[in-house]
């Protein structure tokens, strides 16, 4: 196209660049982007922004539990015995699991293979259900026990543990009162988790039905993208759980 022509129809050249945009746009392209890959970045800048938030949030529980542990060491350790290690090792092993499974249904968005990414999202999902069914277990035993904090709070077990069979240094009745705190802790920050786990296998449902229908075939993947970051984040967050609550100061039962 010579400069005559451009100057003879000057909207020529910007009706052709504009098409030839208009080619490479998705269907999810929002028109307030400049470029879908603008969009990306904008997503992608806005789960870091949340994560940022999160780590904010647990980094204080984190600390509420350390300072509470400092004082009251001989209650947490003895509460903290309760736990069992099997059953918090096996969600560990499950939800790095889920997590490989996750990393790989990204992989796959990105190659653009639809049957993969719906596998690894449905496995995702199980696994994720599975270190749920696991923390119910726990938590039916606690109320087993008696030791939800509230009212029905029973700390006989750690004023007298002999008499239930445990090899535990006997709380005086004050100090047996702090296991409370620990368990108020306990269910706080695992309930915490487990409601961002519920909230992700959620997605993942969402996901799976928004993948079997191709919609992350044509290289639109931000979604899943993003999402792993947030399921990441989630299984870190019980990396960080597991041996703060289960194995500081452990000794066999």
């Amino acid at each position: 196209m010579d400069n005559a022509t451009v100057a003879t129809h000057p909207h020529t050249h910007e009706t052709a660049v504009a098409a030839e945009h208009e080619h490479v746009m998705l269907p999810q392209h929002r028109h307030h982007f400049e470029t879908p890959e603008q969009q990306r970045e904008a997503g992608t800048f806005g789960m870091w922004l949340f994560l940022l938030t999160e780590i904010m949030f647990f980094g204080g529980l984190f600390f509420a539990y350390l300072l509470y542990r400092n004082w009251y060491n001989p209650a947490f350790v003895a509460a903290s015995n309760q736990l069992s290690i099997p059953l918090g090792a096996a969600n560990t092993a499950i939800l790095i699991s889920s997590g490989f499974f996750m990393a790989l249904g990204v992989w796959a968005a990105e190659v653009k293979k639809k049957n993969l990414l719906v596998i690894f999202l449905v496995l995702t999902t199980i696994f994720g259900l599975a270190f749920l069914g696991i923390k119910y277990v726990e938590y039916k035993e606690k109320f087993e026990l008696h030791h939800v904090p509230g009212a029905s709070f029973d700390v006989s077990q750690f004023i007298n543990p002999h008499a239930y069979g445990l090899k535990e240094q006997p709380l005086a009745p004050d100090m047996a009162q702090k296991t409370q705190v620990f368990f108020f802790l306990y269910f706080a920050m695992t309930g915490m988790h487990a409601l961002h786990m519920i909230i992700g296998i959620v997605l993942l449902f969402w996901l799976t039905w928004r993948a079997h229908r191709g919609e992350f075939s044509a290289g639109y993947v931000a979604p899943i993208e993003n999402f792993g970051l947030y399921w990441h984040f989630v299984d870190i967050v019980w990396l960080f759980l597991f041996p703060l609550l289960y194995l500081i100061n452990r000794h066999p039962v």
